[in-house]
């Protein structure tokens, strides 16, 4: 009977939290056929789309009478994407909302609520013009 050598790793030689980076601490579940994405990465990919369109999100918000106490980047911190024909839609939520972008404009805004989160077709939530 032959053993494999056991060769540590830097993140096996200690369970500590302290000696393991946490960019690599906590992944997201992809959806079908996607890689992986890490929590820094999905917070960069929430701030650039809402930067982006920062002032018309804010418009879209505050016509539906979703803005609240202001328009925080911070506050939004969930994210589904898909393509479909060509065209990416992007849903990027707060607890109290979620906001549609087609490619890069947002489209809609809605108050959230947990039926959105895996839903087969995120967009039957949302008023998509024209």
């Amino acid at each position: 009977m032959s053993t494999l050598p056991i060769v540590a790793t830097p993140a096996a030689q200690s369970n500590s939290p302290k000696d393991t980076p946490a960019v690599v601490r906590k992944t997201v579940s992809p959806r079908e056929d996607h890689e992986s994405m890490t929590t820094p990465t999905v917070v960069a990919a929430i701030h650039e789309l809402m930067d982006l369109a920062w002032n018309l999100v804010y418009d879209l918000l505050e016509e539906r009478g979703l803005l609240g106490d202001g328009l925080l980047v911070e506050a939004y911190t969930g994210i589904q994407s898909w393509v479909e024909d060509f065209t990416r839609y992007t849903v990027v939520h707060s607890w109290t909302v979620a906001v549609l972008f087609v490619d890069t404009r947002p489209v809609d805004g809605i108050a959230f609520h947990h039926d959105l989160l895996g839903a087969d077709d995120p967009r039957v939530f949302f008023t998509i013009p024209g």
